[in-house]
C-alpha cells in the first residue's frame, strides 16, 4: 500500500507547531509523534505523558492512522474551561470579554 500523510500538532500559549510527516500504511499515533521529532521542539514538556487525539477525539498511542489524519497532542489545562466560565460569570463577564464595561 501507499504511504500516508499526517500532521502532528502541539500548542502552548506562546508557541504552536504543526509538522507534516509521511508514514507507512498501518502506522500509529506513536509512530507519527516519533517521526515528527516534535519532542525536540518542546524539551521542557513531557510530551510522552500527554493525552493524544486524532481530529479532536482522544485515542491511544497505538491507534492506527489514516491518510490525512491530524494527530493532536493535548497539553494539560491549568483550569477546566467550565470552571473558568463559572468564575467569569461570578464577575459578570463572559469568555469573550476580559473586563467589565
Amino acid at each position: 500500500m501507499a504511504d500516508i500523510q499526517v500532521e502532528v500538532v502541539f500548542a502552548r500559549a506562546d508557541k504552536q507547531t504543526l509538522i507534516a510527516v509521511t508514514l507507512a500504511h498501518g502506522a500509529t499515533v506513536a509512530d507519527a509523534i516519533s517521526r515528527s521529532a516534535i519532542v525536540k521542539q518542546f524539551p521542557a514538556e513531557n510530551i510522552d505523558g500527554l493525552q493524544v487525539g486524532v481530529w479532536g477525539h482522544p485515542v491511544e498511542r497505538d491507534h492506527v492512522l489514516s491518510d490525512g489524519d491530524r494527530v493532536e497532542i493535548y497539553r494539560t489545562l491549568k483550569l477546566d474551561p467550565r470552571e473558568a466560565r463559572r468564575q467569569l460569570a461570578l464577575l459578570g463577564l463572559t469568555m469573550g470579554r476580559t473586563s467589565k464595561d
